[in-house]
């Protein structure tokens, strides 16, 4: 009988060539068939392992933009006290929720350390995590874990270098003001209540005064805790539309308490019972007790933080 030479096969062909040449020939000795499959199983290279897939994930610098409402809350800053309950702070609740969903020891570093019951639209932070977690799901993921007075507006990768707080170039705030015989019972939370009438063209007279670099030592809380008092105001100006007013703020940095101040001190003069320029005498004089009030926190919100 005559038989058709054994050929390797293609690569494309694979096993089943050897299937339709054992099937053509059927004639073979036994024996013969079977020492052709031996050498075609022996002679086969063995499977490579399969190649990873997956990848530990880096760790990134991520930069956070946060609104929330302050009222409940005592302050940004996470608080720690050696024989007490930590109180709530914006800083703690976050970062203890950004823990739990990524599952790993995080710090949060934030822009700006807002006082108790102070809100923010534009709060700005930054950490460093490793997740698997896709960036456009991110703060829906951190989301889904924070109380309803907190929310991560947006979340992005940033330069290692970046720093929330050094790296700041100005800030915003704005005071609210419900100028009224009435009271603002839907918005009592968020804007400060003032019954006498205010003008606000002697009020922008005294916010102009304030524009510039200057020493804000009679514009801040006797606790500051800073070295230096001198600080730069880029804009000041008084924007109405009755029954609200507000006091809206541009610095390079701001001192304990100072944007409080400075509204209470233009509240004073709106109302007249300073002159406007009681804001030079201030500045002039460091001396605290020459500007105006503190007023509550419900009224001060932290607008945006420009980098």
């Amino acid at each position: 009988m005559h038989t058709k030479p054994f050929q390797n096969p293609s690569p494309l062909q694979g096993r089943g060539w050897v299937r339709g040449e054992i099937i053509e020939n059927q004639g073979h000795d036994a024996t013969q068939m079977t020492d052709l499959q031996n050498t075609l199983v022996h002679d086969s290279p063995a499977p490579a392992p399969p190649a990873a897939t997956t990848q530990a994930p880096a760790k990134l610098r991520y930069k956070i933009t946060v609104a929330y409402d302050g009222t409940k809350f005592h302050g940004w800053q996470k608080q720690l006290p050696p024989d007490a309950t930590p109180p709530r702070t914006v800083a703690g609740v976050l970062e203890n929720t950004l823990q739990r969903v990524l599952c790993q020891p995080i710090t949060l570093v934030g822009a700006s350390r807002t006082d108790t019951g102070v809100h923010a639209q534009g709060q700005t932070a930054h950490f460093d995590a490793a997740t698997i977690i896709p960036l456009n799901r991110l703060a829906m993921a951190i989301n889904s874990r924070l109380p309803k007075d907190l929310e991560v507006l947006t979340a992005q990768t940033a330069p290692d270098t970046f720093h929330a707080i050094r790296n700041t170039v100005s800030k915003q705030y704005r005071y609210h003001i419900f100028n009224s015989s009435h009271r603002p019972l839907h918005k009592r939370h968020y804007m400060w209540h003032c019954w006498v009438p205010l003008d606000p063209v002697r009020m922008q007279d005294a916010a102009d005064r304030l524009v510039g670099t200057h020493d804000f030592q009679a514009f801040a809380a006797s606790r500051h805790g800073r070295a230096g008092t001198t600080r730069t105001i880029l804009a000041c100006r008084i924007e109405s539309e009755p029954p609200e007013l507000t006091i809206v703020v541009e610095g390079t940095g701001f001192l304990y308490h100072m944007v409080r101040i400075i509204a209470g001190t233009l509240v004073d003069v709106g109302r007249s019972r300073f002159d406007p320029a009681v804001v030079d005498l201030a500045l002039a004089s460091r001396d605290r007790s020459i500007a105006g009030p503190t007023l509550p926190p419900c009224g001060l919100c932290l607008e945006w933080i420009k980098y």
